[in-house]
């Protein structure tokens, strides 16, 4: 999980209300006409001239439309007009219920969001519950579901600009069951996580996840990853994972995944792909490569990534994992020991290995910048590690602890972990999709004043304006399928991320010429640029780069729903 796990619930809620609507008209008149744009339809298909008509919340029409009637007619000449961009990791589900607007993500083209990385929305306990009442209480929202269908109609009652889908979390369901410590399940716990897993892919979660590189999921063997992955299979669902290592074991990581795969007989997605850490920088290609030859043994292996060279997780991700048994207390515990302390403190100070994580990976504070929770930690807002630990004459990583136990194990952070090679080599594979693996948030909002990563605003418009236009790393055409039609088929979104008649109209409407992220690591809460018009279900929530007071978003539901459509 790309945050921390214990704001679970800041990313941790997503769907609801089945995505069924009426029936587009095909024979005019029609809502809305996006006249004499390029028509960029999600395929992969070079570009043409022409028209696209709405009615309701589907297309209606593609092609010339001539002098067709509509209740609005708008001129997108010089525009691109493609489907909405889906986002194949984002971290809303929560902030969604605070702040609907989601005003990053729409501002960036976005109008889906696949979200539950490890953690998800459900199912919830009421331990689960009280371990989130101090964000629940700092934002304002009740938690008052404890399932999938309870909060699919939360959701409905607050409304959103975008659409949502999720995964359940195998973090999820160990906590329910097993809770926080370092053992295996038993055979009666991993039949009602089972259970659990049966009936949230029921109540429409579109696959299972992990987040192998977190406790408690770095906890499970991999027959208990597989146990869930056939689960989830059952109801047509897909395997998404956080991988256990994304450094230095990257191979190993990368048999586990193909193993679940394989004894699963699940497709497998392969979330925010990167070559983590400075010594094994350059490996791209070689995990690129044994992709490719997984794919080509039968195995259906894809990925997604976001074009940065930082992640970003919680601070206390940096502390081994062995630390986290039993939870933040058990944590903090451990951290307030004299004796503990030293040994990690010894083993974070340890010459340096292909397979460091985080603080370590990074090889220096310098390329930390931290972000807490706490709102009388927030004057240390964005400042690298290596800073505050000189302003405090302090050592580094005794810093860090310090920061931890004041942040209550809730803050997060910025890890600087890859390089520019990397990056574009996964970005110019045809099966890497484009995630954010962020949180929607607004520069005006309740979370504004908070930390976030710059691709919680620009990973889609970095991709059009820095890689296609200004560095023609790949066509317009491509770079859209990769954010369209491939992430909607992996999930089962049937009838989005094409233009064509029939499809829900979901559709981005952008500027080639401008369209960019001004989203910085220093000042992340700036809006993207160029993007011009959005729709959602067929109605307007972004008009000329200005959010409207629609809130059409959905609850999208897996193939495996059983309920009324």
């Amino acid at each position: 999980m790309e945050m921390r796990q214990n704001l679970r619930l800041l990313f941790l809620l997503g769907v609801t209300a089945c995505s069924m609507g009426t029936p587009a008209r095909t024979d005019g008149p029609y809502d809305v006409i996006l006249k004499g744009g390029w028509i960029v339809d999600g395929s992969g298909n070079p570009r043409n001239a022409g028209d696209v008509a709405v009615s309701g919340d589907r297309i209606a029409a593609v092609g010339y439309l001539g002098g067709a009637q509509a209740r609005d007619t708008i001129d997108v000449t010089g525009l691109v007009v493609a489907p909405g961009f889906i986002d194949m990791l984002g971290q809303s589900e929560g902030f969604v219920l605070v702040d609907n607007r989601v005003l990053s993500k729409i501002s960036q083209g976005i109008t889906t969001e696949v979200t539950g990385e490890g953690g998800s929305i459900a199912p919830l306990t009421d331990l689960l519950v009280a371990d989130d009442s101090v964000w629940m209480k700092k934002y304002g929202v009740q938690e008052d579901w404890r399932d999938l269908n309870g909060y699919f109609a939360h959701l409905a009652r607050t409304g959103s600009t975008v659409n949502i889908a999720t995964f359940v979390g195998a973090t999820q369901v160990r906590l329910a069951v097993v809770g926080k410590q370092d053992r295996s399940a038993t055979p009666e716990e991993l039949a009602r996580m089972v259970a659990l897993v049966d009936t949230a892919m029921q109540q429409g979660a579109v696959g299972v996840s992990t987040a192998l590189e977190y406790a408690p999921a770095i906890y499970a063997p991999t027959e208990e990853v597989i146990a869930l992955a056939k689960a989830a299979r059952r109801h047509g669902g897909v395997y998404a994972t956080h991988m256990r290592n994304e450094g230095g074991q990257i191979d190993q990581a990368l048999d586990e995944t193909f193993r679940i795969a394989r004894e699963a007989g699940i497709p497998a997605e392969i979330w925010h792909l990167k070559v983590s850490g400075r010594r094994n920088w350059g490996r791209m290609p070689h995990v690129l490569a044994r992709i490719d030859s997984a794919r080509a043994a039968g195995l259906d292996v894809t990925a997604d990534q976001y074009p940065y060279l930082a992640g970003a997780t919680s601070l206390d991700a940096s502390v081994p994992a062995w630390a986290h048994s039993g939870g933040n207390d058990s944590l903090l515990a451990r951290l307030r020991n004299p004796v503990i302390r030293a040994r990690l403190r010894a083993e974070l100070r340890a010459p340096p290995q292909i397979t460091d994580r985080f603080y370590r990976a990074t090889e220096g504070p310098q390329g930390v910048i931290v972000f807490p929770f706490e709102d009388s930690l927030h004057y240390l807002q964005g400042k690298r590690l290596s800073e505050i630990a000189a302003q405090r004459h302090r050592d580094p990583i005794e810093t860090m602890f310090d920061l931890i136990i004041a942040d209550h194990a809730r803050g997060g952070a910025i890890y600087f972990l890859m390089n520019e090679a990397d990056v574009r080599a996964a970005m110019q594979h045809w099966w890497v999709a484009v995630n954010t693996d962020a949180s929607g948030v607004a520069p005006d909002g309740p979370f504004g004043k908070d930390g976030t990563h710059p691709r919680a605003y620009g990973s889609f418009t970095r991709i059009l304006g820095r890689y296609v236009r200004d560095q023609k790393l790949m066509p317009l055409e491509f770079a859209v399928r990769k954010m369209t039609s491939l992430a909607a088929q992996r999930v089962g979104l049937a009838d989005r991320g094409l233009v064509k008649p029939g499809f829900y109209a979901d559709i981005t409407v952008f500027n080639p010429a401008t369209v960019i992220d001004r989203a910085t690591f220093e000042q992340p809460h700036q809006l993207s640029v160029g993007i011009e018009y959005v729709f959602v279900n067929g109605q307007m929530v972004l008009k000329q780069g200005q959010i409207t007071s629609a809130r059409p978003g959905r609850g999208l539901r897996g193939p495996g729903y059983r309920g009324s459509r």
